[in-house]
């Protein structure tokens, strides 16, 4: 099969490295590899013929301890036409809900809720309830200011958006969290749409309640396949990103499905990891070199 491996590493000499023992170990494993073929500051493409499973094995122990990032696929197919992405920790820094706690002085009670659901030992829907419940009362001025002081995008997430919206795809911003945050996420970001939850709110205040139905896993994965139906495009054209395990079916759904400094249990099923480079890795992954990035 026509395969290529990507390494993108946040090191230009690291990656070198990587690229040259990647393909002596692979060439030595009786794989047609060829030179590594550079795309930009860090990162290479080495095309080959091969088993992906064969490969992949070859590459985890290889390149194991580098902080490096590798990803195996199909040479042909990998310019997506949609990109749907988780927004906490993954398009932005922090967790919104767990930033909302620390106003609301449960910060600690409440993450440590949302590091058992992001790890899937608890349901999301209910973990999710039960945090927003814990927050009856809080004043909604505590949402802009959360917003203004703790959201930043991630590095490299503007121009993944961007880059892949000027090249034609369609960009979703798809969040278990609120849409309070995914408008002005998506908006700073270059998204073309975004979907999430609703906080309900009263008299300047929250109620402690979601409004239903809840997005959750299984809306994420039908967001991907809607969205993907309105612009004809098969499930193997998508890209989706995320780091919990509510993103998990539509990771493993889509063509091409990316953990970002995700939970294990999404790291140990998603196509790809991304746990060293920043988001531009899922435009190097696709194909992109440095000089198509559409940058501010």
């Amino acid at each position: 099969m026509e395969l290529v491996l990507t390494l993108v590493s946040p090191d230009a000499a690291t990656a070198t490295l990587a690229a040259d023992r990647a393909k002596a170990a692979l060439a030595g494993a009786g794989v047609a590899v060829k030179a590594p073929q550079p795309l930009g500051d860090g990162a290479f493409d080495l095309p080959m013929l091969g088993d992906r499973d064969a490969v992949e094995a070859v590459v985890a122990t290889e390149l194991d301890g580098l902080p490096v990032d590798a990803c195996v696929q199909a040479a042909t197919g990998r310019k997506k036409r949609l990109l749907i992405a988780d927004m906490d920790s993954t398009i932005i820094n922090v967790e919104c809900l767990d930033e909302l706690a620390d106003f609301a002085g449960l910060k600690a009670e409440i993450s440590a809720i949302t590091e058992r659901a992001m790890r899937g030992e608890l349901a999301f829907e209910g973990a999710l309830r039960e945090r927003v419940g814990m927050l009856k009362g809080l004043a909604t001025t505590a949402l802009q200011q959360a917003y203004d002081e703790r959201v930043r995008l991630n590095p490299g997430a503007r121009t993944l958006v961007r880059t892949m919206a000027v090249n034609g795809a369609r960009c979703a911003l798809v969040s278990g969290g609120f849409t309070f945050f995914t408008s002005r996420v998506a908006e700073a970001a270059g998204f073309h749409l975004n979907r999430a939850n609703t906080l309900i709110e009263e008299g300047g205040a929250l109620t402690g309640q979601v409004g239903d139905p809840i997005l959750g896993k299984e809306a994420k994965l039908a967001s991907l396949q809607e969205l993907a139906a309105e612009i004809g495009a098969p499930l193997s054209a998508t890209l989706a990103v995320g780091d919990g395990a509510n993103d998990l079916a539509m990771i493993e759904a889509s063509g091409l499905g990316v953990a970002y400094r995700a939970k294990p249990i999404v790291a140990a099923q998603a196509h790809a990891k991304v746990d060293h480079a920043d988001l531009t890795a899922l435009l190097y992954f696709q194909g992109y070199r440095e000089g198509e990035f559409v940058r501010d």
